[in-house]
C-alpha cells in the first residue's frame, strides 16, 4: 500500500539533533518512509490522508511496559490496554522484562523459556497496530554464558537485571558484561524495590554493572539517594529512562543535568506501565509536558526523547521521520477547546495533546478521533482510499 499524509504545519521529526522541520507531505510505500517535507507526489497513493494543518511526531516508543501474554495486564486485571495506548500515540512498545507473569519462573530453565516464549509470541503480533518487542530475559543466579548466548541465537536481544534472586545488585555485572558482549540491550532497574522479592539499586551499583540502560532513573516508584544522579550523568555513559510511574521531582533533576552535560541524547522518556501506578495511555505525553511547561526542556525535544532516543538506544529503525525509516506516524494538535494554538503550544503550557491519527507500520490504524484524548482543533480525514476500509475511529 502506498500512503500520503498532506497538508502537515510542521514537522517534529524525533531526530535531538534537528527537532523540528518544515511541514508538507509525507508519503510511504510498503511501511517505509520514502518522502519526508514539501513537494511529495501523492497523485498514485492508494490512500490520502489530510492532516489539515497538524503537527506530524514519530509514534512514541514506550521503553518500560511490563507486557505478559497477549494484550492482558495480570497486574490491573485489564484486557486492550495495548490498542488503548495505540489510541494515545505510542505505536512501539519495549517488555521491562515479563516479571508481572503469574507464577513466573526463576530457576534458569525457566526464565530462558519466559523470555523466548514472550519474544516468539509477539513476532507477528501487532495489538491494535502497536509492535512489541516482548522477551526480555530476567537475569537469575545460575545463568551462564551458554545460557545467553543459546537464547540470544533464538532471538533474545533484551536482558533485564533487578528482579533476580542475588544477595547483591553488583553481581549482576558479569551476566551483564556478557549480555553486551553478545550485543543485547541490557537495562536495570533503579532505585528502591517496587514488587516484593525485589531491592534498591542505586547510582554506586549501575556504575559497577553498567548497562546500556537505567530503567526508571527517576524511581520505580522511589527514587535513589539525590547524589547518585550526578553520579549517572556524569561518570557514566548509561542511557537513562525518566517514567511517568516514578519521581516527578527527580525527573526534573536528571534532565537539567543532561543539559548542561550536553547529553541529551542520554534521555529516554517511557511510562514504567502496568504497575501499581496503573495503566497510562498518555503517560508519555504527561512525562514531555511537565518538562516543558516546567521550563526544563521544549516540547519537541521532550518527543525526541520518547522516540528517537529509545529507537537508537535500542536499534530500531523508528522513532525519526524520515527516508528509510518504519512508518509509524502520529498526528497531534491542540485541543478542541483550549487556548493554545497548535499541539506544541499546548504541550509547553502543560496540556497533552489531541490525536488525530495514528499510523504504524504504514498502515492507518485510526484518522479522527483518538478515544483517549479530546477532540483535535483541526480535523485529519481521509480524501482518497482505494481500500476497503475508511479508517475512521467513531465508533469508540
Amino acid at each position: 500500500m502506498k500512503l500520503a499524509i498532506i497538508n502537515i504545519q510542521k514537522l517534529v521529526t524525533g531526530d535531538i539533533n534537528r527537532p523540528i522541520s518544515e511541514g508538507g507531505e509525507i508519503i510511504v510505500e510498503d511501511g517505509t518512509i520514502t518522502h519526508v517535507g514539501p513537494g511529495g507526489s501523492f497523485g498514485d497513493c492508494d490512500v490520502v490522508i489530510d492532516a489539515d494543518g497538524m503537527i506530524a511526531v514519530p509514534g512514541l516508543i514506550d521503553s518500560h511496559v511490563h507486557i505478559t501474554f497477549g494484550d492482558y495486564t495480570p497486574r490491573q486485571k485489564t484486557v486492550g490496554f495495548l490498542e488503548s495506548y495505540v489510541h494515545g500515540g505510542v505505536t512501539t512498545s519495549i517488555s521491562a522484562s515479563e516479571v508481572h507473569v503469574p507464577g513466573r519462573p526463576k530457576d534458569p530453565e525457566g526464565v530462558k523459556a519466559l523470555a523466548v516464549a514472550a519474544m516468539k509470541c509477539f513476532t507477528n503480533y501487532r495489538p491494535g497496530g502497536m509492535r512489541v518487542h516482548a522477551g526480555s530475559l530476567i537475569l537469575e543466579p545460575g545463568l551462564t554464558r551458554e545460557d545467553l548466548e543459546q537464547v540470544h541465537a533464538l532471538g533474545v536481544w533484551m536482558v533485564k537485571a533487578g528482579f533476580g534472586a542475588f544477595a547483591n545488585p553488583d553481581e549482576y555485572a558479569p551476566l551483564v558484561k556478557i549480555a553486551r558482549e553478545l550485543g543485547m540491550v541490557s537495562m536495570v532497574h533503579t532505585g528502591g524495590s517496587s514488587i516484593p522479592g525485589s531491592g534498591g539499586i542505586w547510582a554506586e551499583n549501575l556504575l559497577a554493572i553498567n548497562p546500556d540502560v537505567s530503567y526508571h532513573v527517576n524511581g520505580g516508584p522511589t527514587a535513589m539517594p539525590e547524589e547518585g544522579f550526578a553520579r549517572l550523568v556524569y561518570e557514566s555513559e548509561i542511557a537513562l529512562q525518566l517514567c511517568t510511574a516514578g519521581n516527578l521531582r527527580t525527573s526534573l533533576l536528571v534532565t537539567r543535568q543532561l543539559i548542561d552535560k550536553g547529553d541529551l541524547h542520554r534521555l529516554l522518556i517511557a511510562t514504567d506501565t502496568p504497575t501499581g501506578s496503573g495503566i497510562m495511555p498518555l503517560g508519555m505525553w504527561y512525562t514531555i509536558s511537565y518538562l516543558a511547561s516546567l521550563d526544563v526542556l521544549p516540547p519537541e525535544l521532550g518527543i525526541a526523547a520518547a522516540t528517537g532516543n529509545n529507537a537508537r538506544v535500542f536499534g530500531l529503525n523508528t522513532g525519526i521521520l524520515a527516508t528509510g525509516k518504519d512508518a509509524d506516524i502520529v498526528l497531534i494538535d491542540a485541543c478542541d477547546g483550549g487556548s493554545q494554538a497548535d499541539a506544541l503550544a499546548g504541550l509547553a503550557n502543560g496540556d497533552i495533546p489531541a490525536v488525530g491519527a495514528v499510523i504504524s507500520g504504514g498502515v492507518p490504524r485510526f484518522v479522527g478521533r483518538s478515544r483517549n484524548t479530546p477532540a483535535t482543533t483541526r480535523k485529519a480525514k481521509v480524501v482518497r482510499s482505494n481500500i476497503i476500509q475508511n479508517f475512521s475511529s467513531e465508533s469508540h
